[in-house]
């Protein structure tokens, strides 16, 4: 008999899955992931309120992110607002996963929620939350500063709009896969209200 042949060896910096839900006919809530061979881009967008207009808004950043992903974070916020000017706009939040130096580096406008979930509870480095800017990008931009984080492998990042409870950090379980925790976050805590979208994204460290 043959060998089975073996898996193609692992090109992706993180392993990813979201979940999501419109309120009406189209969601104002849209994310990205753009993968890099040493990095990978994960983005969220709220488009303000919810429907076409909404849907609008997060659509003209797409273009923007899968084109400018090697950009910094907050130069691509920064051109994100350009391209959004003229609808009604939307909050986001970007992390950049940088397989180089083990890092990952977020920044955010308004209220969408991201935390970094260590894989090791016992780790001197502690679970962190994103520190937003009030605004708007695409109508009020403010000074942005972009975090830096150390990661180790099966650290998890976790961005939800605020169509999810705040208190979803509480009910996650690590050992789940990334589309097994996005799609639990939506059940649970889901609105049910507005447009709702979870993104979940595991490092798992430069590719072999």
């Amino acid at each position: 008999m043959t060998a089975p042949a073996a898996p193609p060896p692992r090109t992706s910096v993180i392993e990813w899955g979201w979940a999501g839900r419109a309120l009406e006919q189209y969601s104002g809530d849209m994310h990205a992931v753009v993968e890099q061979d040493d990095g990978a881009l994960v983005a969220l967008l709220d488009g303000l309120g919810h429907g076409f207009e909404a849907a609008a808004a997060a659509s003209a950043a797409m273009p923007v992110i899968e084109a400018h992903a090697n950009a910094s974070i907050v130069a691509l916020v920064q051109q994100c607002h350009e391209a959004m000017r003229r609808t009604r706009g939307a909050v986001m939040s970007v992390a950049w996963f940088d397989a180089r130096d083990a890092s990952m580096t977020w920044t955010g406008v308004g209220n969408v929620d991201s935390v970094l979930i260590r894989a090791d509870r016992n780790a001197s480095s502690r679970n962190a939350a994103i520190s937003t800017r009030g605004g708007v990008v695409g109508y009020r931009l403010p000074s942005l500063r972009a975090e830096r984080h150390p990661l180790s492998r099966g650290d998890l990042l976790v961005m939800a709009t605020d169509g999810i409870r705040s208190t979803f950090t509480s009910g996650i379980i690590t050992q789940f896969s990334v589309q097994e925790i996005a799609e639990s976050i939506l059940l649970r805590y889901g609105k049910g209200t507005d447009d709702a979208h979870v993104v979940v994204a595991r490092y798992l460290g430069a590719p072999p």
